[in-house]
């Protein structure tokens, strides 16, 4: 049995066509430097970070604080 494509439509691309091409392409990450808050030490810290974007679209910058070494997040903004 051979499937055909209706016409009008243009034709699906192959999965492994998909994935070709989004290995080909090179992808940077984006870091950001700056001041954070650290909950922790309860002091504003210089770091840098690596920028993230949510589910809603805001960018974070997630860092690690050089003292303690806890966790750090600064909100940037919208996408």
């Amino acid at each position: 049995m051979h499937l055909r494509t209706p016409t009008g439509f243009p034709p699906c691309p192959r999965r492994d066509d998909r994935t070709n091409k989004m290995s080909k392409e090179a992808v940077m990450a984006e870091t950001w430097s700056g001041e954070f808050y650290c909950v922790k030490c309860k002091e504003k810290r210089e770091a840098e970070g690596e920028v993230k974007v949510n589910e809603k679209g805001t960018r974070m910058a997630k860092a690690v604080c050089p003292v303690c070494g806890t966790n750090l997040n600064r909100i940037l903004g919208k996408a």
